[in-house]
C-alpha cells in the first residue's frame, strides 16, 4: 500500500498534470477515480472537505486532502524531487 492517494476524475486536465508529476517523480501511489457528479463524490469530500479534484493525501508527511493542482505539484516537487 502506498502512502500517497490520488483522487482524480478521468479526462480532467488538472488531474492529468498531477498524475504526470507523480509519474515523473517515480512515486508509488493509489488512484481513486471519483464519480463525475459532484454530489456522488462523498469519499473525496470526506478527505478534503470539498468535491473538486485533484486531491492527494500523503500519510508519510501528514498531508490530508490537499487540493488545487498547482499546489499539489509544488508540494510534490519540494518533497520528492531529488536535488
Amino acid at each position: 500500500m502506498s502512502d500517497i492517494t490520488f483522487y482524480e476524475l478521468p479526462g480532467c486536465p488538472f488531474c492529468a498534470n498531477v498524475r504526470s508529476k507523480l509519474d515523473e517523480l517515480g512515486l508509488d501511489y493509489e488512484t481513486v477515480e471519483v464519480p463525475a457528479a459532484h454530489h456522488e463524490r462523498t469519499r473525496v469530500r470526506d478527505v478534503s472537505g470539498q468535491t473538486g479534484v485533484p486531491v492527494i493525501t500523503d500519510e508519510a508527511h501528514g498531508v490530508e486532502g490537499m487540493a488545487e493542482s498547482d499546489e499539489i505539484v509544488a508540494y510534490l516537487e519540494e518533497t520528492y524531487e531529488k536535488a
